[in-house]
């Protein structure tokens, strides 16, 4: 699988927990507050815009593991160290 897809899937995967929690969590504090859950258009706003960010960062994260993850292993044949 390309990297870049792989690491798209995972980030999307992990913004969209992440951003229902948080507007989850908005709405209980409403809750809490005023005693209804309203929806409002900030709460939107607000868990659309942690998704974009949580999106970019996690993206940005998983490319560069999913790149690292597929370079080749090379090993120390013969026994020597490499901290000589």
């Amino acid at each position: 699988m390309k990297p870049t897809i792989k690491a798209c899937g995972q980030a999307m995967v992990t913004a969209m927990v992440n951003a229902a929690l948080a507007l989850a969590l908005m709405l209980l504090v409403e809750f809490a507050i005023s005693g209804t859950f309203q929806v409002a258009k900030p709460y939107l706003w607000a868990g659309s815009l942690i998704w974009l960010v949580i999106f970019v960062a996690q993206f940005w994260r998983q490319r560069h593991l999913c790149r690292t993850d597929d370079r080749p292993v090379t090993k120390n044949i013969g026994g020597a160290s490499d901290l000589t």
